[in-house]
């Protein structure tokens, strides 16, 4: 489902650069092994900071994605002027610049956050090769040790693990304000073609009534 980035609140409070280190360190502990493996494992303890309070905030859980959750209600309770949970406003990191060039040209922007070594992975990057190289699509394969700077569309979709395929619609569609859509898992050269095509259709979209 397409949403626009903007409309994400935690985005619109300023915890970018919160969530830029919780997402990091949810790829890093998620793309390590299956839920099995998550399932089984003891409590996760994380631990977050408040860039330019020097407040840290540490939780545990029973999931990484608990743990984070818990560590980052802590920092902003601790963080100076914090009101009702909420720290005071910190900008959003800019995209890189190819990625940046890519929408500002009005570019389908094609982003595959990939962990290395994963079979998943390596299957969902060959699959993105299918539009690489297509008029008006820019794409890009980020390892997920470097979403960090890709918070700006991130942060906004809730991208939680890997492979993640994330689509951003050309500007001039947006409105003003960027949307993109993220599919999980596996992929196909199909399902990254559709993907594409469905970003850059502007036309009405009708309700699906089975027969």
């Amino acid at each position: 489902m397409r949403e626009q980035l903007n409309d994400n609140p935690m985005a619109q409070v300023g915890l970018v650069v919160i969530l830029v280190i919780a997402a990091a360190l949810m790829f890093v502990r998620m793309s390590g092994g299956g839920e099995e493996e998550s399932e089984s494992a003891g409590p996760t303890e994380a631990t977050v900071s408040v860039e330019g309070t020097g407040q840290v905030g540490t939780a545990s859980g029973a999931t990484p994605g608990e743990a984070v959750e818990g560590a980052v209600e802590s920092a902003l309770e601790a963080a100076p002027g914090a009101t009702g949970g909420v720290a005071g406003a910190v900008p959003t990191p800019p995209l890189p610049a190819p990625v940046k060039a890519a929408y500002e040209s009005g570019n389908t922007v094609v982003l595959l956050f990939v962990h290395d070594g994963g079979i998943d992975d390596e299957k969902a990057e060959q699959a993105a090769t299918a539009v690489e190289g297509d008029p008006g699509v820019s794409l890009f394969i980020v390892p997920s040790r470097q979403v960090a700077r890709y918070a700006a569309v991130t942060v906004g979709l809730a991208v939680n693990r890997v492979p993640a395929l994330v689509v951003v619609r050309p500007k001039r569609f947006s409105g003003g304000s960027p949307e993109a859509t993220v599919d999980y898992g596996y992929q196909t050269p199909e399902g990254v073609q559709q993907a594409v095509k469905d970003a850059s259709y502007s036309g009405r979209e009708l309700p699906y009534h089975p027969r």
